[in-house]
């Protein structure tokens, strides 16, 4: 019996309508003022990449640079991500998630989570255990698609 094709286009559809509906079911939850979802992106880089440069973050979006350097004033000016020059060469600045950064990432993954819970209670047992026994797969899969465009 051979291996059963993925529904790549299905999946997308189903990925991307799940992550809308739980930003916008959480963001009911948390009373945190809504963050665009290209900013969050790069907010979610930064959290996760601690020190990592405006052109690292760009290219791991594929976006343009300067775009993301507009947003990251924004997201410099709200308090949420700091820029620290090297000691040794001035033009080379990284990127650090602040303590309020971290908090909002803490807020808002657990109004995902409370989303997704309430949502997945309403599935079967054995659906449950599906979702469960793929996170292992979906985990690797989402770190192939963090990965830096070429």
């Amino acid at each position: 019996m051979g291996e059963k094709p993925v529904d790549h286009v299905a999946l997308a559809v189903c990925m991307i309508d799940i992550s809308s509906d739980i930003r916008r079911k959480s963001l009911n939850e948390t009373s945190l003022r809504p963050i665009s979802n290209g900013v969050l992106e790069i907010l979610r880089v930064v959290e996760s990449h601690p020190g990592v440069t405006v052109a690292e973050v760009a290219a791991r979006l594929g976006r343009q640079l300067s775009n993301v350097s507009a947003q990251l004033r924004e997201l410099v000016a709200a308090g949420l991500v700091t820029r620290v020059k090297d000691a040794a060469d001035k033009r080379y600045v990284s990127l650090h998630p602040t303590d309020e950064s971290m908090r909002i990432k803490s807020l808002l993954e657990g109004a995902w989570a409370d989303a997704l819970t309430k949502a997945s209670e309403r599935l079967l047992p054995e659906e449950r255990e599906q979702i469960a026994a793929s996170l292992p797969a979906l985990k690797r899969l989402a770190s192939f698609l963090a990965e830096p465009e070429q």
